[in-house]
């Protein structure tokens, strides 16, 4: 990612700051390679909950401590980490991470990948793929990077054939070539699919809006098959990229510990990278 500056002022965050262990002095400075203080930003989602119950309290061990800063969402997080309010989210696979600084001539870089919820095709009506009939209504979320894990996961499903020279990363309904039973696919805002799932006969829904509305992830008739760029990773400020307190988030992940406790706490929920395994 190549270095931009952006300064805007972060208005209208109804941020919260908890510290869930004391702040050592001097310890909070964002630029401080070194630091044992680490801020993070917390949004809705799973993400940050794997990070509070398991990641931290390895961390603790070697010294550190923690602020959590609570957002409303990953938008106003992101503001935060580029502005260096805080060090560090855990919210948002790199594609989501290259749109955000690609609008906001933002800094975000992301370093180690960590375990991702898969997005799932999900029925309120009915509990088999086979079931799908001519002019069914499908909702799939309106955003640039879940839009095209839908069409991509539709299409794992047979329901539609996308054009083959697209690149599946970025494919959008106009690269919907084939669908035979004229689907009524509808696009909608990412967080509001699971409230609308009554009113569809199938919807695509992304990780994180499944396990934000309570959603069993084994009533998912499919699964997307997880692409490279929608694999969630840690993402700090690009001048941070090599702080050892940064490098120590990465060891975390990669430790035996946490490889332990995702043994015994995954119940489906999420997909596992092979160089966390």
């Amino acid at each position: 990612m190549s270095i931009r500056k952006w300064s805007p002022i972060l208005a209208g965050v109804a941020a919260v700051s908890l510290a869930l262990t004391g702040c050592a002095a001097g310890n909070g400075d964002a630029d401080d390679p070194n630091k044992t203080n680490i801020r993070y930003g917390k949004a809705q989602g799973p993400y940050t909950v794997l990070f509070e119950d398991a990641i931290i309290p390895i961390m603790e061990e070697d010294g550190y401590t923690f602020e959590m800063t609570d957002f409303s969402d990953l938008i106003q997080n992101n503001h935060g980490l580029n502005d260096k309010e805080i060090d560090v989210n855990v919210e948002q696979h790199t594609a989501y991470a290259e749109s955000f600084n690609e609008a906001n001539d933002a800094n975000i870089a992301v370093l180690n990948p960590i375990p991702t919820v898969p997005a799932g095709l999900f029925s309120a009506h009915f509990d088999s793929l086979d079931q799908i009939e001519e002019g069914m209504t499908v909702a799939v979320p309106n955003d640039a990077a879940n839009t095209s894990r839908a069409y991509a996961l539709l299409q794992k499903a047979g329901w539609i054939t996308l054009d083959p020279t697209a690149d599946i990363a970025t494919v959008t309904a106009a690269d919907v070539v084939e669908n035979p039973m004229n689907l009524d696919l509808q696009e909608l805002v990412n967080t509001t699919v699971a409230a609308a799932l009554d009113d569809f006969d199938f919807a695509v829904i992304t990780g994180s809006i499944v396990y934000n509305a309570g959603i069993d992830p084994s009533t998912a008739l499919l699964q997307e098959d997880i692409l490279d760029h929608l694999v969630l990773h840690v993402a700090v400020h690009e001048d941070n990229v090599d702080a050892q307190w940064a490098q120590d988030i990465e060891a975390a992940y990669k430790s035996d510990e946490f490889k332990a406790y995702m043994d015994a706490n995954n119940d489906g929920l999420w997909w596992i990278p092979e160089e966390l395994q």
